[in-house]
């Protein structure tokens, strides 16, 4: 049986079909980084003495200012979808896409580091869950720049042909893009403070 795609939500769920499933595929994905954060935890609480990194709090700090200031520049975004002002949807969106390459251009300032003086993932536990978790949050901040940049750049088409189709892919890349930076509101304490 084909789903078909609705622009209006449906009567049985009281939402359009992208969002039910970005849902479903969120859920899958805070198990994945509970199953990571789970990891860290026991192994921790298991360890006779920590081995603990020396991270750089202060880069830390203002890659998380970058990603919740990106997360407001994409609910401006949609918010700007919302009441037909294409223009500002492009700033806004370009603002997102700029904000999550100002994160991964950080995070390669810090890696390079760590890679200079020796403290790789095979240097100790400590090291090893930091690239784990933290590259693979890079990873997924990759994945909503290039589904942004795709709405900022052709998928953008869809605005004169379906503006309300168009505005619905923007709140569900959004959805994306704030569990990102949901996640790394959890990394910064966890790997960088305790």
């Amino acid at each position: 049986m084909e789903i078909p795609y609705v622009v209006t939500a449906r009567p049985e769920t009281g939402i359009f079909n992208a969002k039910a499933g970005i849902w479903l595929f969120l859920a899958s994905e805070v198990m994945l980084f509970g199953a990571l954060f789970t990891t860290y935890i026991l192994l921790r609480i298991g360890a006779p003495t920590w081995p603990h990194g020396e991270l750089d709090v202060a880069l830390a700090t203002v890659n998380t200012a970058v990603l919740i200031t990106s997360s407001i520049t994409m609910v401006m975004a949609w918010a700007s979808c919302l009441t037909k002002d294409f223009k500002k949807f492009r700033l806004y969106l370009g603002l997102t896409i700029l904000l999550g390459a100002t994160f991964m251009v950080i995070k390669y300032f810090e890696y390079s580091h760590h890679f200079h003086i020796g403290d790789i993932p095979s240097k100790n536990t400590f090291y090893a869950i930091y690239f784990t978790l933290t590259g693979l949050h890079g990873l997924h901040v990759l994945g909503g720049m290039i589904v942004n940049s795709y709405f900022w750049g052709p998928g953008s088409k869809m605005w004169k042909s379906e503006p309300v189709r168009f505005t619905n892919r923007i709140e569900v890349a959004g959805l994306y893009w704030h569990f990102v930076d949901l996640v790394w509101i959890f990394l910064f304490p966890t790997l960088y403070l305790l």
